[in-house]
């Protein structure tokens, strides 16, 4: 109870002290100040601002991307580490999670925040996270698709948006601006890696070398257009928390195991990744009144990810191919492209927009020092195990102008847009899912499985959408936004969302605002269509060979698998904002959002006798789990976020203290009944269980909080920052009652950087992250897998330790 009314607290205090802050320090004016930066983002009136914003909005600067420590181009790792209210879990011995990392925003899934560039829908990454814990069954965009250097600011709409943008904005909206500078340029160069003592192993590690380069310029473009362009490069190098294993107790006790006993053969922690990036925006005057503009990103990446070690004695082993064990690694070949684009300009009263964006992610899948047991000393032992697919294409028309209504100015905005979508996979190599001549040995390859002919699917829709938006201020205190958009599916139908949005300013200084609005997510055509085949472990440690199925498969089918429906949120939010002068500023924001019929991946199915079932049934055998997409939930997540700016002179240059909390609670409205063909194969089979509602309540942090210091200076910029990353739970179930959980406690982070600006455009700096060593609580041995894995990913903490780094940077 007390948690729950922290954020009322905060609100009675904040209104209490905001009245005398107001009258302080008018007449002393810092030399730079955003508070009144006119955002783009969540509205079309041309003269908001981050507070004059009828919903709560944040705006990053590259110096503030910078300041973040975004060492590695991590554009994902940069937002979570500004944003409380962003999380962006890292994952490791997760199958594909382990290449494309999935972000949230507000505790919700990570395909219900809605990604543009330049105002424009950016596509979501063709690979689909069926083995990682936060935002499992999702296909999220890929933040780190965009390159870092790219960026002239950020703004994240932190409020449902689907009224004015469309299917996926429940969670909010992120709008990534890019550099448009007609003149000069800049190179970056950084160097960093773990050094950590890891107590496990009672050593110290220094691992996860990294490596960062960008450089970009730009030119002018006639009078008044310009051309700039950049391209980045990163490579870094694995790093391994696994502790000494014990080896578990259901694998054989045989000498060739239990010879390994005390050596790390595991391996958790951080991919090898290798990312080159590019990127370009222009814009062109093609008369008195049309400017035509054209943008792109590019980005090639490769990673390395981990899998379970096989031991030499064990079903999962060929000994003559791998006598002393094996552990796979997984190939991840990533590529992805978008581009838009239009043509700007003023008809009559109107000012037009016309674009056509076009996007595609292909995720290539290999699997290295692995092999197909049923094979036996036939096997291969590197696969391609199948290719995802993911394209977008987009045209926008967008209309607005100015209408009086008496003595008041309002901004009528209209537009339409249509949307073609794909999604296809291809199979793997034979060799990745035969079913060799070795009785009873698992089939396919080890650590994935190639994705199977009948796997394979070949999706395609069109959406099409047309909105209406009138703001303005009604009075000289009060400014309104209300929207309507109309969004018709050709596999899902039509429906309509609306959103009404507020602001009134009491005074100079405080001022309440608040929206209101519900939002559609038709679920991804990888939802709908994905399927897979794999052979791995599963949580109990038992070797398992299971299905990903669609629910248009005859076996998910026979088991109670029901055709998806979309997703359907309510949204309301509630703020206040204060503001002293150019000094201070303040917003209290608290929001709730009800989400219907949210789809996730079912449990992982695997009662006594499925096995059988499945191959009389449906003539399949060998399949030993399933999984399916289902509409299993209902949800609510309540929050609060609080952001608190104060900016003062100090010794020559500039002081800005920034002080940041979130906290948002997911709770299990309603869980839909698990089908009674499933039901009747036993206890076990449970469509909606409790690992899934650990995935959706507790299993990412409820609360984060963050205090930052910065000093700019013309010779020296000094960063202090210190965050606290809140608790997390990890609940698994082994069946047969065995349900270990455990809370890993909150941890206080602190990150420091030094910069020193030799000259006029030249500028070195250092410094660390996590640089007081922090890691989260040592997992029970009931979840820390004999010992192998000490450390569990869900902690926002991170199980790598301190990271320290340098920077070069010149700019002209």
């Amino acid at each position: 109870m007390r948690r729950s009314r922290l954020p009322f607290a905060i609100a009675a205090v904040l209104a209490a002290t905001t009245a005398p802050l107001a009258q302080a320090q008018q007449a002393d004016k810092p030399a730079t100040t955003t508070l009144d930066q006119v955002i783009v983002t969540g509205t079309h009136a041309r003269d908001r601002t981050v507070l004059d914003s009828p919903v709560p909005i944040d705006v990053l600067t590259p110096e503030d991307l910078r300041a973040a420590g975004a060492v590695n181009g991590e554009l994902g790792q940069a937002l979570a580490t500004l944003l409380p209210s962003f999380n962006f879990p890292r994952q490791s011995n997760s199958g594909g999670s382990d290449h494309v990392r999935a972000a949230q925003l507000r505790g919700m899934s990570p395909d219900q925040v809605l990604v543009l560039v330049n105002g424009k829908r950016f596509h979501t990454s063709a690979l689909v996270n069926t083995d990682t814990k936060i935002g499992r069954g999702t296909t999220p965009v890929d933040f780190n698709a965009i390159p870092i250097s790219a960026i002239k600011r950020i703004e994240i709409l932190r409020d449902g948006a689907g009224a004015q943008y469309g299917s996926d904005a429940i969670a909010g909206v992120v709008n990534i601006i890019l550099d448009d500078a007609p003149e000069g340029g800049e190179v970056d160069a950084t160097y960093g890696a773990y050094h950590t003592h890891f107590r496990p192993g009672d050593r110290t590690i220094t691992d996860g070398q990294s490596g960062y380069v960008s450089a970009k310029a730009g030119t002018k473009l006639g009078t008044d257009g310009f051309f700039r362009a950049g391209i980045e490069g990163n490579n870094r190098e694995p790093t391994n928390r696994a502790g000494p294993d014990q080896i578990p107790s259901w694998e054989n006790a045989s000498p060739a195991n239990l010879a390994l006993q005390g050596k790390r053969n595991y391996a958790a922690g951080d991919p090898r990744n290798e990312n080159y990036s590019g990127w370009f925006n222009s814009e062109l005057g093609l008369g008195d009144t049309v400017r035509g503009y054209a943008f792109g990103t590019y980005t090639k990446r490769r990673t390395v990810g981990d899998n379970y070690f096989r031991y030499p004695d064990s079903d999962a082993n060929v000994p003559s191919i791998y006598p002393e064990g094996y552990r796979p690694e997984s190939l991840g070949y990533n590529t992805d492209i978008n581009l838009t684009a239009g043509a700007r300009g003023r008809v009559g009263e109107w000012d037009i927009d016309g674009s056509l964006t076009w996007g595609r992610n292909t995720f290539d899948y290999d699997l290295r020092d692995s092999l197909n047991v049923s094979l036996g000393e036939a096997s291969l032992t590197h696969f391609d195990v199948g290719k995802y697919e993911n394209s977008q294409g987009t045209a926008n028309l967008d209309l607005t102008r100015t209408v009086g209504l008496g003595s008041q100015l309002f901004t009528l905005a209209t537009g339409a847009e249509f949307r073609h979508e794909g999604f296809e996979t291809f199979a793997g190599d034979p060799a990745s899912y035969a079913v060799g001549p070795i009785v009873g040995a698992p089939t396919g390859a080890q650590a994935g499985g190639g994705l199977t002919p009948q796997d394979t699917a070949n999706l395609h829709r069109n959406v099409a959408a047309t909105y209406i938006d009138f703001s303005g201020d009604v009075t000289e205190r009060f400014f309104a936004d209300a929207a309507a958009r109309y969004e018709h599916y050709n596999d899902f139908g039509g429906a309509w969302t609306g959103k009404l949005s507020g602001r009134y300013a009491f005074n100079d200084a405080i001022a309440l605002r608040g929206a209101v609005s519900n939002n559609l997510r038709a679920p991804s055509l990888s939802q709908i269509g994905f399927e897979s085949t794999s052979t791995g472990y599963g949580a109990d440690g038992e070797l398992v060979q299971g299905r990903v199925l669609s629910v248009n498969n005859p076996i998910a089918r026979g088991l109670g698998a029901t055709d998806l429906k979309a997703e359907k949120s309510r949204n309301i939010s509630l703020g206040l904002t204060a503001r002293a002068g150019d000094h201070f500023d303040a917003s209290l924001d608290i929001f709730r959002t009800d989400v219907d019929h949210r789809v996730t991946l079912s449990e992982t199915i695997a009662p006594d006798g499925l096995e059988d079932l499945i191959a009389a049934r449906f003539g399949v055998p060998g399949v030993q789990s399933i999984a399916f997409f289902t509409n299993a939930v209902d949800t609510r997540t309540r929050g609060a976020e609080l952001v608190t700016n104060y900016r003062q002179p100090a010794y020559g240059g500039n002081l800005v203290l920034t002080a940041t909390y979130s906290y948002d609670r997911t709770s299990i409205r309603k869980v839909r009944d698990t089908p009674e063909a499933l039901a009747a194969l036993g206890a076990d089979a449970v469509l909606f269980g409790l690992e899934e509602r650990n995935t959706l309540t507790d299993a990412a942090p409820r609360q984060r909080g963050s205090f930052t210091a910065r000093w700019d200076h013309p010779r020296w910029s000094l960063l202090g920052r210190a965050t606290r990353q809140g608790a997390t739970t990890r609940v698994f179930d082994f069946g047969d009652g065995f349900v270990p959980r455990q809370t890993y406690g909150a941890r206080w982070q602190i990150d420091a950087e030094a910069e020193w600006h030799a000259t006029e455009r030249l500028s070195i700096a250092l410094g660390g992250q996590n640089i007081t060593d922090q890691y989260p609580n040592r997992s029970i041995p009931d979840i820390a897998y004999a010992g192998n894995f000490p450390y569990d990913v869900i902690s926002p903490i991170g199980t790598n330790g301190a990271y320290w780094y340098g920077r070069l940077r010149y700019a002209w």
